[in-house]
């Protein structure tokens, strides 16, 4: 089981990036476009669009934070 481990922890940090850079991403484009379509709700929307990017991001990092801790202290060793 100790064999696969670096896999895991590899997939672990990269679909998690994937994740988090499409979504900030999409979160961005409709963003613009919302924001050239109604200007006037541009800045509320920008403090809503900085908290999901904030939430995005740190799932990312917890998932990266969890994967090293994972690749350094095996908490399933036997």
């Amino acid at each position: 089981m100790n064999e696969y481990l670096p896999l895991a922890v590899g997939h672990m940090i990269g679909l998690g990036a994937i994740g988090s850079c499409l979504g900030v991403g999409l979160l961005a484009s409709r963003y613009v476009e919302a924001s050239a379509r109604q200007p006037e709700l541009m800045e509320p929307l920008q403090a809503k669009v900085f908290l999901l990017v904030g939430v995005l991001d740190g799932a990312f990092i917890i998932a990266t934070g969890i994967g090293l801790w994972f690749a350094t202290a095996n908490p399933f060793k036997g």
